[in-house]
This record gives C-alpha cells, sequence and structure tokens, in this order.
C-alpha cells in the first residue's frame, strides 16, 4: 500500500488512529484533507516515509473495530454528529469561554498570559452556533433526503466556513502555544489548555467527517 500519494482525508478515513498521529505532527486532514501525504508532511517538515511506515504498522497491529462512517447512512451519520460533535461543542465553548476569562484576569500582568483567548474563544462560540444552526435547520434536512449532489450551494458554504474554523483553530493554537501551559501554572490555566486541546481535536474530527465522509456519501438507501 502506497500511501504517500494517497489524500490525508481519505487515509484518517482508511485507518482508525491515524487522526491521533496526524494529531501529533499537526497534520490538517480535515480543512486540508485532499492534499496527499507527501504534501501535507512536507509542510509541516515531517518525514513523510517514516509517517507512511507509521500507519501501515498501526494499520496492520489492529482489528477494525471503529464504526467506518463510509458505509454508514446518512441518517446515521448525521445523527453521530449532532449527538458526537455539536452537543459536545456547546458543552465545551461556554466553560473555555469562562476558564479563558479567569485566567487573563488573575494572571494579565504576566508576559505569558494568554491575552486575547477570551474574546477568540467567544466569537468562536458564536461562529460555530451560527454554524451549526444552518447545519441543523437547512442542510442536514435535505441530506436526510438526497444526496450531496444534488445541494452543492449549501455544501460550499459549510466547507468555505470549515477553511474559516481551521484558520481560527491555528490561531487558537498559537495563542495558547499549541496547548502548553507555563510549567508552573495554575490548575484553572491547565485546564483551560486542556480544554481547548480536546476542543480542537473533537472540531478537527468533526470536519473531517463532514468534508470527507458525509459531504461524499452517496444518496440515502
Amino acid at each position: 500500500m502506497n500511501l504517500l500519494d494517497q489524500p490525508i482525508g481519505q487515509i484518517a478515513c482508511d485507518i482508525p488512529g491515524a487522526t491521533a498521529l496526524f494529531h501529533q505532527h499537526k497534520l490538517d486532514f480535515c480543512c486540508g484533507g485532499g492534499k496527499p501525504l507527501r504534501e501535507a508532511a512536507a509542510k509541516k517538515q515531517v518525514d513523510a516515509a517514516a509517517l507512511a511506515q507509521a500507519l501501515l504498522a498501526l494499520a496492520a497491529s489492529q482489528t477494525r473495530t471503529a464504526v467506518d462512517w463510509r458505509t454508514a447512512s446518512n441518517d446515521a451519520l448525521i445523527d453521530h454528529i449532532l449527538t458526537r460533535y455539536h452537543a459536545r461543542h456547546r458543552e465545551q465553548l461556554p466553560e473555555l469561554v469562562r476558564l479563558a476569562r479567569r485566567v487573563e484576569a488573575v494572571h494579565a500582568e504576566r508576559a505569558d498570559c494568554p491575552h486575547g483567548l477570551a474574546d477568540l474563544l467567544a466569537a468562536m462560540e458564536q461562529e460555530m452556533e451560527s454554524h451549526m444552526q444552518k447545519e441543523e435547520q437547512v442542510l442536514f434536512p435535505m441530506l436526510r433526503q438526497t444526496s450531496p449532489q444534488a445541494v452543492p450551494g449549501p455544501i460550499s458554504v459549510m466547507r468555505f466556513e470549515h477553511d474559516q474554523h481551521g484558520e481560527t483553530l491555528a490561531r487558537l493554537a498559537a495563542l495558547t502555544h499549541d496547548f502548553t501551559p507555563p510549567a508552573e501554572a495554575c490548575n484553572t490555566w491547565r485546564a483551560l489548555y486542556a480544554g481547548a486541546a480536546q476542543l480542537c481535536e473533537d472540531l478537527m474530527q468533526h470536519i473531517h467527517l463532514e468534508n470527507n465522509v458525509l459531504f461524499l456519501q452517496r444518496a440515502p438507501a
């Protein structure tokens, strides 16, 4: 199996656990899922051949227990996205905003205080809520009835907004030094960065399932 020229989003679908390796190397498998592994790795100065070998080893070492959402119905995948990701983001973001405002208030005098993080997360909360409502009220009902090929307009809007979410995640990672708190950070600061890292991982997986699976799915049976 030659993985180097395969799209990174396809690999994320094909090999359970591949997304953890991609997170480790900061490779964008959601918005950038169409790029070949070779190109995505080169952009991050990652050894593509070594990563491909690690992915092959991962595939060989496991029995496939994860759900392959490419074989699921639109209804099943949409239900999963709603319960696993939409509901989760609505829990995550308000709490992260609260934690960030607390950290910025208590540690405002520190040079390494993440000034502006609370505002970034609050803006992200608004953008995500608007995006999820468009999916829940417009796009998802359409996809329960027809194929993605029949609704290219709404899908293109969602893909564009996904790209914007990806840019926001990049700013989030930069502002938090890749979610690494200072050595002497308080528990609130550590919880904030741990939660932000989880949000990043969840949102990338969420976008991946939509961009690389749902938006390419066959029509419902």
